[in-house]
């Protein structure tokens, strides 16, 4: 159990720098790409990252699978709110620059949200599953600044930019529940449809 959670934490982490350095730079599109370090190393490393595993239940869906899946999210909002305090702390620009993009998400309406969460758990799917089958980092290096610049939501990365931004609220909460939501619909979609497909070739 400690040992799951802790991955969760680690890959939470890794997420928190994304943001940060999205959050640090100035131009948008330099930030979209370097965010991607954090997925890399997600990767490479095997640590545990809700929006990269969920997917995977149409696949597996035991208890194993399942506690790995959920402590792996606890130890994510663990890292990610904690870092979002301490890196707003430390640099005090961060917490601005979060202020402004959390604003502008909570002005968004909760069906556009989740649709918004689907797109990204789609792409999180894709860039994961490519690693993973291909050995090849290129699709996260192009899904990563996609979802970003597309204004696709990330759960886990929006609970960091809460935590920086020090907006905790029902309103927040109620964002990065329908957020978490449309991550999981989006990657356990396209896989469900990647395993049909694959089971219509296969007859």
């Amino acid at each position: 159990m400690l040992r799951k959670t802790v991955n969760g934490i680690n890959a939470g982490i890794l997420i928190s720098i994304g943001g940060t350095v999205f959050l640090a730079c100035e131009n948008r599109y330099a930030g979209a790409f370097f965010f991607s370090v954090a997925l890399l190393c997600i990767c490479y490393k095997g640590y545990s990252l809700f929006t990269g595993k969920v997917g995977y239940l149409p696949e597996k869906h035991g208890k194993e699978e399942l506690s790995v899946l959920f402590l792996g999210l606890l130890g994510n909002t663990i890292a990610s709110a904690l870092c979002g305090i301490l890196t707003a702390y430390a640099i005090p620009g961060i917490r601005d620059a979060a202020a402004v993009i959390c604003n502008a998400k909570l002005g968004q309406q909760l069906p556009q949200s989740l649709i918004r969460g689907i797109f990204c758990g789609v792409l999180m799917y894709l860039a994961v599953s490519i690693f993973r089958d291909h050995k090849t980092p290129l699709a996260i290096l192009f899904c990563i600044p996609v979802f970003i610049l597309s204004g696709f939501e990330h759960s886990i990365a929006d609970m960091y930019y809460f935590a920086a931004a020090g907006i905790f609220s029902l309103r927040t909460l109620a964002f990065i529940v329908t957020v978490i939501l449309g991550n999981s619909i989006g990657a356990i979609l396209l896989c469900a449809l990647t395993l049909f497909k694959e089971g219509k070739r296969n007859e």
